[in-house]
């Protein structure tokens, strides 16, 4: 399902990298990060190569919605009790200037991507206590805000907190800019890296710096970020026939929904789970889709639903991405992962940081998003959580029994099945086709789940996703499913 920035921007095509190369910097991921970082380095005078598994911006960033603001749910209440004060300015500090960054590239290189200055708000419509200490939070750190309980929602609130002259834009617009004098190379698959070489399909580059910009990193040792955090997946649909809101707005509740429109169009999201753990798939409970129709239907009765898609998260266990060295053992490879749902200034604030550390420059913000920083009680949550989902998913793998047979399942609708003694997941077309896929994840082993909303494959350890014929979606797997296709038509 495209979005609304897919629907309306398309991008050249770019040949695939074969043989043996090399560069200052070579980037995997030609998403808005690697693109970004890429950018900043070439503009300092080095020579950088992208790698790009499928094409330019087909991955997170056109599934975003485009919201760039420092306004990160309730995090500086959290960061001030966490890390103490100086990591929370820094950490305010950097998204705060990613605003300006890209309004400066924008008018720099007059690009017409719809960048739009505009306050963010979130809201309450219950108790405003989780508000207030935010607001107090964010005062404490110089950040401009205000409480107020007027605002554009079509129902009443208790209370809002506004972080005012945040910004919106079309991300896909601006990518493409950005990326029409790098050196990208499509199609290319990375598989490993090993101290400075990329080893990909049909070929090696080496460099100087690596940078890895996959969204979930695809190396797995060192810098173990599988049991660091989780994937999580999130659903939008694009209503029109609605009056335009000037502000962008954020449900304190983590299931809330939130708004912000792009011209003619209202983004009304939310619906939001652990991938592989999709509600609908587990009862005869109603899809995401189908929640935000029916909510959009109860706020906008004349409203028309013109689009829908959805998106995924990385998310760590303190809601600050990790952004520098990949591991200690590596000084010269570097990541940026783990954007807790806030990609677009994430993004910006990565290749800031992953450039100075480049160049050699310092930067005051870096400590904040350090890989390397340590909070005990963040670190046991999150070994304690996403450790039992991996032993659960890897268990499941081993011992979970299909739920239904071929026959039973029904056109339109995937489960795991037994066929011939083994265990598949399947898919039944709504001609009847049958497309069967090994159920093992390729990346760590765990079972995948059905995910009826976008009829793929999901992992509920790791977050890889691959479609109805086992074709890869989304990392941290590199590799496609075993599969089969069945011709033959079934009830």
């Amino acid at each position: 399902m495209r979005s609304l920035w897919q629907a309306d921007c398309s991008f050249p095509e770019r040949e695939s990298l074969r043989g043996q190369t090399s560069a200052d910097v070579a980037v995997v991921g030609a998403g808005l990060t690697g693109v970004l970082t890429a950018y900043l380095l070439q503009q300092r005078g080095l020579n950088v190569v992208v790698l790009e598994r499928n094409r330019v911006g087909e991955g997170e960033t056109g599934g975003t919605t485009a919201k760039i603001t420092a306004q990160h749910g309730l995090i500086y209440d959290k960061l001030i009790n966490q890390y103490g004060d100086e990591i929370a300015w820094q950490y305010a500090l950097a998204n705060s200037r990613a605003i300006s960054q890209y309004q400066t590239l924008i008018e720099e290189l007059n690009i017409d991507c719809n960048f739009k200055r505009c306050p963010a708000y979130i809201y309450s419509r219950g108790d405003t206590e989780k508000l207030e200490k935010e607001a107090d939070a964010a005062a404490r750190l110089g950040i401009p805000s205000f409480m107020t309980d007027h605002t554009e929602l079509p129902f009443k609130l208790r209370g809002a907190l506004c972080f005012p002259d945040q910004a919106h834009f079309h991300p896909l617009l601006f990518l493409r800019a950005l990326a029409q004098d790098l050196k990208i190379y499509e199609n290319t698959r990375v598989r490993t890296v090993e101290d400075r070489t990329v080893y990909y399909d049909g070929g090696r580059l080496t460099a100087k710096w690596v940078v890895i910009a996959t969204h979930f990193p695809i190396i797995n040792f060192p810098g173990f970020y599988f049991i660091r955090m989780h994937q999580s997946r999130s659903y939008v649909i694009g209503l029109q026939k609605i009056p335009e809101m000037n502000g962008m707005y954020l449900d304190v509740r983590n299931n809330g929904l939130s708004f912000r429109s792009e011209g003619d169009t209202l983004l009304l999201g939310g619906v939001g789970h652990r991938t592989g753990k999709n509600p609908a798939a587990l009862s005869d409970a109603p899809g995401s889709y189908e929640i935000l129709r029916h909510a959009a239907g109860r706020l906008y009765p004349n409203a028309q639903v013109c689009y829908q898609w959805s998106a995924q998260d990385c998310m760590t266990s303190d809601a600050v991405p990790y952004i520098g060295r990949y591991s200690k053992s590596n000084p010269r490879m570097l990541v940026a992962t783990g954007f807790n749902k806030w990609g677009m200034t994430s993004a910006m604030v990565s290749a800031t940081l992953l450039a100075d550390r480049i160049m050699g420059v310092r930067n005051e913000c870096a400590p904040a998003f350090s890989p390397r920083r340590y909070s005990p009680k963040s670190i046991a949550i999150n070994v304690v959580d996403d450790g039992l989902q991996s032993t659960i998913g890897l268990l499941s793998q081993a011992f979970h029994f299909p739920i239904t047979t071929l026959d039973e399942l029904r056109r339109g609708t995937g489960g795991i099945i037994e066929y011939r003694n083994k265990k598949y997941g399947a898919y039944k077309s709504k001609k009847g086709e049958i497309f069967l896929v090994s159920t093992r994840c390729p990346h760590l082993g765990c079972e995948l789940k059905w995910n009826p909303d976008e009829k793929t494959w999901d992992c509920p350890c790791h977050g890889s996703r691959f479609d109805i014929r086992g074709r890869w979606i989304s990392s941290p797997a590199v590799n496609d499913l075993q599969n089969h296709q069945m011709k033959s038509k079934t009830k």
